[in-house]
């Protein structure tokens, strides 16, 4: 009889991590010299923030001076330090193990490849936008030769990589487009290629001749990822974290606090990125350092912290969002955090119904839409057919949260015994149906109700109890705007809307929503009322976009059809919503959150690149969904899900192991 231990289940686990990963260098480096390498590239990338980069102040962030860090020198300075200090770490300097607790050096090569990418990127756009690498400093060179140096050295430590990669050939018609993209480009310059276009469409080729070099650089990025990848092996390795030394409770609620401080700063950070030169090199670091984090297994014991104090951790987070507009010297950067508030609520009700029920609606906005007219309506707008009627906020914000809860009812109910595809047409139906309702309910093309496409403006400020949200108010030392105001008040929102998630997902009706979108059949056949059910998450989370909508009103100060679309440019609308659910971790939430919040920034900072903004953010969902399928913050389900092979064993029964049909 065979026995099943804790043991034997991490052993086996360990045994199948094994066969198909190694422990080796890239490049046939000693030890301790390729760890020097790392320390010192790191430390040079870091010393040449305090050098010019550059003799002119016309490459945006002015890296001109010495002993003054500016922009991109300050995220330099960020990457050479994260390198040193996991290198260090990873050797196992005393005081700075807590840094790499899996021991792995997978996170040394992750951040030195990130201070690479800032140093480098901001090396080119200088050669680029000033015409020469002659217009490069010395700190522009120390920053280059230091970061380089990093990786090499990080390539020579002992990495956990995959024995093997296999990848599908390219085929052959990818090749063909490259050679068929390089002729056309040639003969519509030389115009020879013309003459077999018809006249009727040659503005079309000739205005947009970029997409005859972007395609073949496309499929040359690929080939090359391709062949890196296979070199290099890298690949997503969770290695089992040793326990943790015992700290007492104070100090762990220190470390969770501080934590959150740093959050802030890197935030506001950002949010306050003046240009795109600096935001792009903003998202690398991010990007890369978060990769860091998360193989040397500081994420990891973080998550174990943050679980032992959930009070605290959720107190700690929405402190730190309230302290964020007495940080911000303009009110323009605390206007995109409002609305990145107001973004990422909705998004998490529409995590109720897409990520815990598992239906996909794709006409999420109208109910947004919903509660911001009928809050708008009872608010004492001159521009309302209710232009007499001023009722409260609270009453307003209420009503609001009603209107959609009705919609969401006579929607649902008639829709809902419809599945998959067909009920997101259904959805999607009803979002083109409300916007289209709101422009002709103007007294012309219908009855007289929401002013048509001019929308309802003029919508009063807040007033709750003597404090007026449209003023700015001091607070000793403290100021705080207009902006900031609505930015706290719909702080509140967002924790209402966060509690109602949290006890519903972990209620009786959250599981059997669970259960429902993982197999509705066997859900039924177990007693469970599909349709009762998913009528609930559907009313549930209309009910809660209501209320965002309600409370957006009264931020932006007018509403109008426009502003509820399927698709647009700037969200919120019903692709951005969706994506954020789907990009941040469904069934989360934090997930939804953080999606939202990068899903507003990026295009919100991405405007320098014009008409190729949705293409430039179309290509970062495509490389985020590809190596981050499960989103940013998944749960164990969706982990399990997307990467089964790669999860290590469970010191636990086998019993309490979760596969796919048991999670």
């Amino acid at each position: 009889m065979n026995v099943t231990t804790p043991e034997s289940t991490a052993a086996e686990g360990t045994a199948r991590e094994s066969a198909t990963h190694e422990t080796s260098r890239v490049l046939p480096l000693p030890a301790n010299p390729a760890l020097g390498a790392v320390v010192a590239g790191g430390v040079l990338a870091a010393a040449s923030s305090a050098m010019s980069w550059t003799w002119t102040a016309d490459f945006p962030g002015d890296l001109t001076y010495y002993g003054s860090p500016a922009g991109l020198q300050w995220l330099a300075l960020a990457g050479g330090v994260l390198t040193a200090l996991l290198a260090l770490a990873w050797r196992g300097l005393r005081g700075l193990r807590w840094l790499n607790p899996s021991g792995s050096a997978n996170g040394v090569l992750f951040a030195a490849l990130g201070t690479l990418a800032v140093c480098w990127y901001a090396v080119v756009a200088i050669a680029v936008e000033l015409d020469g690498l002659v217009n490069l400093d010395p700190g522009g060179w120390l920053a280059a030769v230091g970061s380089l140096l990093a990786v090499l050295g990080a390539l020579g430590l002992p990495l956990d990589r995959r024995r093997a990669v296999r990848h599908a050939e390219l085929h052959w018609g990818l090749y063909a487009a490259l050679v068929l993209s390089v002729v056309l480009r040639v003969g519509l310059d030389q115009g020879w290629a013309l003459h077999a276009v018809p006249p009727g469409i040659r503005p079309i080729f000739t205005e947009n001749l970029w997409f005859f070099v972007a395609l073949p650089a496309v499929i040359a990025a690929l080939r090359l990822w391709r062949l890196l990848d296979g070199w290099l092996r890298i690949g997503r390795i969770e290695r089992p974290l040793p326990a943790a030394r015992t700290l007492p409770a104070w100090a762990e609620i220190l470390v969770v606090t501080a934590v959150f401080a740093v959050g802030l700063g890197m935030v506001e950070f950002g949010v306050s990125t003046e240009y795109g030169e600096l935001f792009i090199g903003f998202l690398l670091l991010t990007a890369f350092g978060t990769a860091a984090l998360l193989a040397s297994g500081a994420v990891g014991r973080l998550r174990e912290l943050t679980a032992r104090h959930r009070a605290v951790t959720t107190g700690a987070a929405f402190a730190a969002a309230g302290a964020f507009p007495f940080t911000q010297s303009s009110e323009t950067y605390v206007l995109i955090g409002t609305n990145i508030l107001i973004f990422a609520t909705v998004a998490l009700g529409l995590n109720v119904v897409v990520g815990l029920a598992g239906l996909l609606d794709l006409g999420y906005v109208a109910f947004l839409g919903v509660g911001a007219y009928a809050a708008a309506l009872v608010s004492g707008s001159r521009f309302s057919v209710f232009r007499d009627l001023h009722l409260p906020f609270p009453v307003a914000v209420l009503i609001g949260a009603l209107a959609a809860l009705v919609f969401g009812v006579v929607i649902g109910a008639p829709t809902l015994r419809l599945r998959g595809d067909y009920l997101a047409i259904v959805t999607l139906g009803f979002g083109e149906i409300f916007r289209i309702a709101m422009n002709n309910l103007d007294g012309k093309s219908g009855p007289s109700l929401t002013n048509g496409p001019n929308g309802i403006a003029a919508i009063p400020d807040v007033s709750l109890f003597g404090f007026d949200f449209g003023e700015a108010h001091d607070f000793g030392a403290l100021h705080l705007g207009k902006n900031g105001n609505y930015l706290l008040l719909m702080l509140v929102a967002t924790a209402v809307v966060v509690t109602v998630f949290a006890r519903v997902a972990n209620s009786r009706i959250g599981r059997a929503w669970v259960a429902i979108r993982e197999d509705e059949t066997a859900a039924e056949a177990m007693g469970i009322n599909g349709f009762r059910v998913k009528l609930i998450a559907f009313a549930l989370g209309a009910t809660l976009a209501g209320l965002a909508g309600a409370v957006q009103a009264h931020v932006s100060g007018a509403i109008s059809p426009d502003q509820y679309l399927f698709s647009g440019p700037t969200p919120p609308n019903s692709a951005f919503l969706l994506a954020a659910v789907i990009l941040g971790g469904m069934g989360t939430i934090s997930g939804p959150l953080v999606g939202a919040a990068l899903l507003f920034l990026i295009p919100a900072k991405l405007e320098f690149l014009q008409q190729y903004q949705l293409l430039a953010f179309g290509t970062a969902l495509v490389l985020l969904m590809r190596f981050r399928p499960e989103g940013l913050i998944a749960s164990r389900r969706q982990r399990l899900e997307f990467h089964e092979a790669q999860l290590p064993a469970q010191a636990a029964p086998i019993d309490d192991v979760p596969t796919k049909t048991g999670a």
